[in-house]
């Protein structure tokens, strides 16, 4: 392999992505606005503590509105509980025993269930068996002995809650390698347009230096993109060659991609069209890493969702290399399966 030239060649791919003003503005201006939100979103959280109950047989009306600091929404369904809780709308969720009045009555302690999202802190639940038993106050009206029994839904990330900003920050990640999906695909569309491939390939230079330029120009632009970005928001600082490794193979993964959408969009506007669809089911996955849990099992199948779990369970949930090596492996295999089935089309297109 001839280092030189394909040092020439990216220099060349440079200069050329330099002049599409669109993405080259949008990859500039699109890393500083996101750096920027992050700085910009409180670095605090709302303190007021969001509960759902369930009350089967007891009308609660607004004696709960007493109660300071707590929104209470009632429920009249334990499913319907249960599924606000999982899709993290509250951080927790508390179901009565249908036969309270009865044990009431009788003197005999109730067993009040208590289910948590994936995300309650600690602090809180140490928290909750106090306000259950002021709860409990308000509805009937005197001190009754409870037993409290508890639940986590959805995925358990060590109960570790966290400003909205830094759960953004993997879906921030995500708009950044996207992006350079797009800008990837449309300059190797644009030479193929433009016929710059036909006149390469008639001099010395081979089609192996061709597409080992394009991938080491995809690979670079999206790894020192977000790599920076990471660097400023201070996602480093926890496992930072964990961090690294995962966002170069992340890198690896939209160049593949990149690859795949240029050998079948025929013009630029085949780049867009292609590369919005698949860039939209690329980010579906993102929205699980702002609200863990939120997510099927069913959103495993996109491969980005291996990337964002690794963003947010190293960032902001202090994971570690052998918890996430799993993640690693299955990013490197989708990379494999779109480079190679990628370049293989590109292959056939060039000739």
């Amino acid at each position: 392999m001839n280092a030189r030239l394909i040092l020439t060649l990216i220099k060349k791919d440079l200069t050329l992505f330099s002049r599409n003003q669109f993405y080259f503005v949008m990859t500039i201006v699109g890393l500083v606005l996101y750096i920027a939100l992050y700085f910009v979103m409180p670095q605090t959280l709302d303190e007021n503590i969001k509960l759902g109950v369930y009350t089967p047989g007891i009308q609660t009306g607004s004696s709960l509105a007493g109660i300071q600091g707590v929104e209470v929404q009632p429920f009249t369904s334990l499913d319907e509980l249960k599924d606000a809780v999982k899709k993290n709308e509250y951080p927790v969720g508390i179901a009565l025993p249908e036969d309270l009045l009865n044990k009431i009555a009788t003197g005999e302690q109730a067993v009040v269930t208590v289910y948590y999202s994936a995300s309650t802190p600690d602090e809180m639940k140490g928290a909750i068996n106090a306000l259950i038993n002021q709860m409990a106050y308000f509805i009937t009206g005197q001190d009754i002995p409870l037993v409290m029994q508890t639940e986590i839904l959805g995925p358990d990330l060590l109960g570790t809650q966290i400003p909205w900003r830094d759960r953004l920050v993997p879906m921030m990640a995500v708009l950044i390698l996207g992006t350079e999906i797009l800008s990837l695909a449309s300059l190797i569309s644009t030479e193929i347009e433009q016929d710059t491939v036909r006149a390469l390939l008639v001099t010395p230079l081979k089609l192996r230096h061709l597409l080992s330029a394009k991938a080491l120009l995809g690979i670079g632009l999206a790894f020192i993109q977000v790599v920076l970005f990471m660097t400023v928001i201070g996602g480093l600082t926890h496992e930072p060659a964990t961090m690294i490794l995962g966002l170069f193979v992340g890198s690896i993964l939209v160049t593949g991609l990149g690859f795949l959408i240029a050998s079948m969009a025929h013009d630029s506007m085949g780049v867009t069209s292609w590369g919005m669809i698949l860039f939209i089911v690329f980010f579906i996955p993102a929205i699980g890493g702002m609200v863990p849990g939120i997510l099927s099992d069913w959103a495993k199948v996109i491969p980005s969702y291996y990337l964002i779990d690794f963003v947010s369970r190293l960032s902001n949930y202090g994971a570690t290399f052998s918890e996430l090596s799993g993640n690693l492996m299955i990013m490197l295999g989708w990379s494999a399966v779109f480079g190679v089935t990628g370049t293989l089309a590109l292959r056939r297109r060039y000739r």
